[in-house]
């Protein structure tokens, strides 16, 4: 089988180096791979490192191997384009329509979708010039990725930062998988809880559950390989950051409950994929809780904890916005679900059957996403991803 064909576009900026462990993800993925640096880039890495890395020449000039017009030829091949930095010039080049070199001459011709990964200080980064650049691309169907937070050149520190090139590799590998179909959920901002809340019982122990938040971080991604902005509320969850997310932490299901009120006053659409402990214990002992020989344990009082799901639901923020919960349940699965669909209000509740062994920790999941018009969508057992963007085509049709 033909290997899926990528360009690499890297530009000029200290994270250069860093898309070379994207360049090894791509190729070790079975991904043809196509590295396109401006001249900028290779002040910062050579272009035999690219050559060697990716089995192809470097292609740097718009007059080398003119015969193969390459300033036209290489956007009319790809099933890809990727650019890993794409520095705060480049996107202004792009959204510009600008052509003075094999990579922005790329970016024209290129006929596939276009992801970029910019990576600059913040003060470029927020600067109105950016943000309007910025806005010019996603409007026109690229999908541009959030910048982290974190170290940047020297000593600063802000957003700006190139995402984990793992995750911008993610990010690719399901714009790949999407072809053609364009970034759906461009321009939309969703809010995503994901992973388990902990509710302190003393300093060392905490009533909790077992989610990993694999599913609200695969909803994350995916929703950045459509174009969208992304809120994630993530409640002690140890995975890595997905490229492209604003990541808000929490700990507790009020933590939780104020994080996602927060962010969802400007959402399109709101998900709420992290398993929210529905009690907590009624008083917190400020020592730990010591064994007493002879003596039973002390009754642990619980008392409610906010129902965020139906608060949503209830009090929408903005008109329009779409509502979706998640129901994990081990017996009577679809009952229960239909049950609290009605009883929450949301306009979609994704319902799967959980255990020990079950959906909790895995890559895999299979549910049915129950809506509140009676339409019922099974999704059979795969991965995450896959519930992910079943989840995304149906709150897509359900946005004003």
């Amino acid at each position: 089988m033909d290997k899926p064909k990528v360009v690499l576009g890297v530009s000029g900026g200290i994270a250069a180096y860093k898309a070379c462990e994207l360049l090894r993800r791509l190729t070790e993925s079975g991904h043809d791979v196509q590295v396109v640096p401006t001249a900028a880039a290779l002040h910062f890495v050579g272009e035999a490192t690219w050559s060697a890395l990716s089995g192809h020449r470097a292609a740097t000039e718009v007059w080398e191997t003119v015969h193969e017009v390459p300033h036209v030829r290489i956007g009319q091949q790809a099933e890809l384009v990727v650019v890993a930095p794409a520095t705060a010039d480049l996107l202004a080049k792009a959204a510009h329509g600008l052509a003075d070199d094999l990579l922005t001459n790329t970016l024209l011709t290129a006929r596939c979708p276009v992801v970029f990964a910019p990576a600059m200080h913040t003060e470029m980064w927020e600067n109105p010039a950016t943000r309007e650049n910025v806005a010019t691309l996603r409007r026109r169907g690229a999908v541009v990725i959030e910048p982290a937070v974190g170290r940047l050149t020297g000593a600063d520190t802000g957003k700006g930062r190139l995402p984990d090139p793992e995750e911008i590799f993610e990010v690719c590998r399901r714009v790949l998988a999407r072809g053609p179909l364009p970034a759906d959920l461009a321009g939309r901002h969703v809010v995503i809880s994901a992973g388990g809340t902990r509710e302190p019982l003393d300093p060392v122990r905490y009533l909790g559950n077992r989610s990993s938040g694999r599913q609200g971080y695969a909803l994350a991604r995916t929703a950045v390989a459509r174009g969208a902005r992304v809120t994630l509320v993530a409640a002690n969850s140890e995975l890595p950051d997905p490229a492209g997310a604003d990541v808000v932490r929490v700990g507790t299901a009020v933590q939780l409950r104020e994080a996602v009120l927060k962010a969802a006053a400007d959402a399109d659409a709101v998900v709420m994929a992290a398993a929210v402990a529905d009690f907590r214990p009624a008083h917190y002992a400020a020592g730990k809780i010591k064994k007493q020989e002879g003596q039973e344990p002390a009754p642990v009082e619980l008392v409610r904890n906010p129902d965020v799901l139906a608060e949503l639901s209830a009090e929408r923020a903005r008109p329009g916005q779409v509502v979706v919960g998640f129901a994990a349940e081990t017996d009577d699965v679809l009952a229960h679900g239909r049950a609290k669909l009605a009883r929450k209000g949301c306009d979609l509740l994704v319902v799967n059957e959980v255990g020990e062994r079950k959906t909790f920790g895995s890559t895999e999941n299979e549910a049915v996403v129950l809506a509140a018009d009676g339409e019922e969508t099974p999704v059979p057992h795969g991965p995450k991803e896959a519930l992910a963007d079943v989840v995304w085509d149906l709150v897509v049709r359900r946005l004003p």
